[in-house]
């Protein structure tokens, strides 16, 4: 599954041809989860409250990217990287 961003050992991640709703995961310090692109709601998993509420800040901030990124994956195409919430 490519990394498509990384910030602050914030793993984020898209898979090829996933299920709907459109979304990416998250892992952090054996953490991981689940995020919706359209509202940043937690679908599945667990993380820590201020990993959270940075990812879902990060994801509001770049969320034509990553649904440009899940059309990109349904269509088994590769994905581009997104800036990081510490701007990598």
């Amino acid at each position: 599954m490519p990394v498509i961003s990384y910030f602050f050992g914030i793993y984020i991640r898209m898979y090829h041809d996933d299920h709907n709703p459109p979304h990416f995961h998250v892992e952090y310090q054996g953490h991981e989860a689940l995020i919706a692109i359209n509202n940043g709601e937690l679908i599945e998993g667990n993380l820590p409250n201020k990993a959270l509420k940075l990812v879902r800040e990060w994801s509001k901030e770049h969320q034509q990217e990553l649904l440009d990124d899940w059309q990109l994956a349904i269509q088994l195409k590769p994905l581009q990287r997104i800036a990081g919430a510490d701007n990598d």
